[in-house]
């Protein structure tokens, strides 16, 4: 004779979230990676094609960067969010954001420059800088209307990135949010705030000596939209 047990599993339902999310951003990447692909086999000529192939490839990046910010904000619960830094040219890591959004640049015709000295060189965690920029360009690309400017310099012993637009700029709401600190920052803005907080984090996650890493939103600037500053110490 059996009888029946009742078997009660504690879930720890975060993990469960962050193992979906660490599969959805690997099958997002090679969706990415097929876009790319069929990007490369259409004729220039064929402009509306290659305008939704664009449009598509944006989102879908957009959305990985989602996923990739998320993963860092559950990795940051179980501990500081880890820090792997090294030298870096900072010029390259410009040039590698830039190329991975190159497409949808030159498909929507925006005017982009880089003012960076091929020279910088920074000791930084490259990878999650990369993420920061890209996110900020990414939204440029969506808010902005023709123009983005990049530039980086060395200013009283912080590596200095600056990204402006030619939008509308920030809202007052977001300007007043980047002055929160981490621990006083809200996540009730959906996606706005997810980026503003990962930037932060990212930010605050790097510091020398007794200096943190600051990031700092205005409007205005030399294209007369928004502006956004990371210093690394």
């Amino acid at each position: 004779m059996t009888s029946n047990k009742q078997i009660s599993t504690n879930i720890d339902f975060s993990s469960v979230l962050a193992a979906a999310v660490h599969d959805m951003k690997n099958s997002l990447f090679l969706l990415i990676q097929s876009i790319e692909g069929l990007r490369d086999a259409l004729p220039k000529e064929n402009n509306g094609a290659r305008e939704q192939v664009a449009n598509v490839h944006y989102e879908a990046s957009r959305l990985n960067t989602n996923l990739v910010q998320i993963l860092s904000l559950y990795r940051s619960e179980l501990e500081s969010i880890p820090i792997s830094a090294d030298e870096c040219f900072v010029a390259d890591l410009i040039d590698d954001v830039v190329g991975s959004n190159a497409f949808y640049i030159e498909q929507k015709k925006i005017e982009l420059s880089v003012n960076v000295d091929e020279d910088v060189s920074w000791y930084l965690d490259s990878e999650l800088i990369y993420l920061l920029i890209n996110d900020v360009i990414i939204n440029a690309l969506r808010y902005g209307t023709s123009r983005i400017a990049i530039q980086a310099s060395i200013v009283d012993d912080y590596l200095s990135i600056k990204i402006e637009d030619d939008g509308n700029g920030y809202p007052e709401e977001m300007l007043s949010k980047s002055h929160s600190t981490l621990s006083n920052f809200e996540l009730s803005q959906g996606r706005t705030g997810l980026g503003l907080f990962f930037a932060k984090l990212i930010a605050d996650a790097h510091s020398h000596n007794d200096k943190a890493g600051i990031i700092s939103l205005s409007n205005g600037g030399s294209l007369g939209g928004s502006v956004f500053e990371v210093k690394i110490p």
